[in-house]
């Protein structure tokens, strides 16, 4: 058998499995797996260095399949090259419930899959935040444990999608010369012709932003072999355009938008069997090409034992630091740290905004833990997230622990994400948080597959004033407070901005946002107390000698007002008590006996912040009373706009001794 005819076999294999999974699910997207087959075959048995026996080995090569539609290229791939996660049978239960062979490859359902991919662009993005980590880790630790390639496949629909200018423009700028990206050329999309659509020179595109880029046929092996070995040698990124035929093989549906997301049918996969002359049954690869594709699983293993090798011959310490950040552990100080400046808090009572707080917080956190990477969108001076220890990555010089991410919400957000996946470093940036709407899609990933990204966000109210409407945030804490698994954090001063930042740092198994202050406010926390109170999500923060009358709720800049109005309430002879809520999500994991003993039975219950209602009846009830926003925001200075907007001391005394004489 020639090399070619064996390639050929190798890459029919990747096709019926994915035509007969698809078929059988009823469901599915059989195009993409067909037309890139000759890519993925060339790339895992020639290029790609990983181990299927080790799957989570740290210098792995990264593959992220951008285009997530076409999942089933990549379980095939799992399940020839051996990964134990992807026996025949998940391939069989492709789409079902319970089956790691989702619809689009899910993060954490199975080792091999790096990220999940499926809303499209967002697999890039991921990519340019493995490709930062890696030469992040590698300028840490040296290429001698830190030395590997990020592959994509991306579709025309990751190319259209705007996500994809910011990540690669950003990649681009950074010269991240180990990210290589494959274009599945094929021209098609759900509607038809991508030409239907789109008349973009993708190539330019790419050259225009600092991309090295190249064109082959791609099903041709050895054009793309020998394109990948020049993506390799590159100083720069390279896009390879690889001009296929979706639903290669098919007589009468190839390259037609007909084959990128049904299933194929019987009569149309009998011509395909015979056209690409593979006359075995649904599910069977013969065992001369499933053999080789072992073998091609195997070769990469003696890859990651020399790898081992040189890991053994490493100091102690810089086997025990890699490891510790790989597995995402913090290091031994980090939480002494963290009592001792809390203690010098509440000794000092600094009055600040919370966004200055956090910076002041950070001053603290980069100090004792070195994997954490900053950064902002071009707001680095609002958002305060630099700090004296992180000097800025430049395309040059990686040593530095700051990246200024440029007007690229989108492309920032899935990045971190990246770099949160790739494993050793602890990503947090900074943006406004009227455009979490940008960051959105990737919180909501980063959210799905459990990852600690770390999301500064401030300007989080009417009170930053003069900017107006477009800026100042109405809907958003309800919008992020309505992501599963994401924690949403609204400190009220610096003490709970610390407890927030080391709760969003203690926090491996989902992301954080931070809604930060622009405006100054006091210290809230009169004195030391060593636990984490913020980590209840809700706590009192000033009792009621007597039963109280009236509770009132607040969070963040809004604790001030509460406890102001508690404060005349108290001295007009009404009991009051204040709840400060840093996070709902927090509060709704604590016991039940808790929750009731923090909202208490109060006859009147207010609840104040500066955004809409929605979410505050848990804590006040359907007849509870709510101040805050019911509209947008409008420009001026942030007092006048709480006067008008009526979120005031007033306006909270006024509304519980209305409701008391009810």
């Amino acid at each position: 058998m020639s090399d070619l005819e064996k390639h050929q076999r190798m890459a029919n294999a990747i096709r019926f499995l994915a035509i007969d999974a698809v078929e059988q699910a009823k469901s599915g997207h059989p195009g993409l797996p067909m037309g890139a087959a000759d890519i993925a075959t060339v790339l895992f048995t020639e290029f790609l260095k990983f181990d299927p026996t080790a799957p989570n080995w740290a210098d792995r090569d990264r593959f992220v399949l951008s285009a997530g539609h076409g999942s089933m290229l990549l379980y095939s791939l799992l399940y020839l090259l051996g990964y134990e996660d992807f026996p025949l049978e998940e391939l069989k239960n492709f789409r079902q419930l319970g089956a790691k062979t989702a619809g689009h490859p899910e993060f954490g359902h199975g080792a091999g899959i790096e990220t999940t991919t499926g809303p499209l662009g967002q697999g890039l993005g991921n990519a340019v935040g493995m490709a930062i980590a890696e030469r992040l880790q590698e300028e840490r630790f040296g290429k001698e444990l830190v030395n590997h390639y990020t592959y994509v496949l991306a579709g025309d629909g990751c190319l259209m999608e705007g996500i994809s200018q910011e990540a690669l423009s950003l990649a681009g700028h950074l010269k991240l010369n180990k990210l290589i990206v494959i274009w599945d050329d094929n021209g098609i999309s759900i509607d038809g012709a991508v030409s239907i659509t789109d008349s973009t020179d993708q190539v330019a595109r790419f050259a225009a932003s600092g991309w090295n880029t190249l064109n082959v046929d791609g099903h041709d092996p050895d054009g793309i072999a020998a394109a990948i070995r020049q993506a390799q040698a590159s100083d720069k990124p390279t896009l390879i355009a690889a001009k296929t035929t979706i639903g290669f093989g098919a007589p009468t549906k190839a390259g037609t938008a007909k084959v990128h997301g049904a299933p194929l049918g019987a009569e149309e996969i009998a011509g395909t069997r015979e056209t690409l002359n593979w006359p075995h049954e649904p599910f069977e690869v013969p065992s001369d090409i499933l053999d080789a594709w072992r073998i091609a699983g195997l070769r990469s293993a003696h890859a990651h034992k020399d790898w081992q090798k040189r890991f053994n011959d490493a100091d102690t310490e810089t086997r025990a630091e890699f490891e510790r950040r790989n597995r995402g552990d913090l290091p031994a100080g980090f939480e002494q740290a963290v009592i001792d400046y809390k203690k010098k808090l509440a000794e000092e009572q600094p009055t600040m905004a919370t966004r200055k707080a956090s910076e002041a917080v950070l001053g603290v956190i980069n100090g004792v833990i070195p994997e954490t990477i900053g950064g902002s969108a071009d707001l680095t001076g609002s958002n305060n997230t630099k700090t004296a220890q992180t000097n800025p990555v430049t395309p040059d010089d990686f040593s530095g622990r700051y990246i200024h991410y440029g007007i690229r919400e989108h492309g920032m957000a899935a990045a971190m994400n990246g770099m949160a996946l790739h494993g050793g470093l602890i990503p947090y940036s900074g943006g406004f948080l009227i455009f979490s709407d940008y960051c959105r899609p990737s919180i909501r990933l980063a959210a799905l597959m459990n990852q600690r990204v770390i999301h500064v966000m401030t300007h989080d109210s009417i009170g930053l004033g003069e900017d107006g409407p477009t800026h100042q945030p109405v809907e958003h804490f309800a919008a992020l407070r309505a992501i599963p698994n994401l924690t949403f954090f609204r400190p009220a001063d610096i003490t709970e901005t610390l407890e927030c930042w080391q709760l969003s740092l203690e926090n491996k198994d989902g992301p954080s946002v931070l809604a930060l202050t622009r405006q100054n406010l006091p210290s809230q926390r009169k004195t030391f107390e060593e636990k984490n109170l913020s980590a209840n999500g809700a706590y009192v923060l000033i009792e009621s000698e007597d039963d109280a009358a009236v509770t009132i709720f607040a969070s963040g800049s809004e604790v001030e007002i509460a406890v102001d109005a508690h404060n005349e309430l108290v001295d007009a002879g009404i009991a009051a008590r204040v709840v400060s809520v840093p996070s709902f999500e927090l509060f709704e994991a604590q016991s039940a006996d808790y929750k009731e003993a923090v909202i208490g039975s109060s006859p009147v219950k207010i609840a104040v912040e500066a955004g809409i209602r929605m979410g505050w009846d848990r804590f006040i009830g359907n007849d509870g009373l709510f101040i805050g926003m019911t509209g947008f925001g409008a420009s001026a200075p942030y007092k006048e706009l709480y006067e008008h907007f009526g979120i005031t001391k007033d306006a909270v005394v006024a509304a519980a001794k209305e409701k008391l004489d009810a």
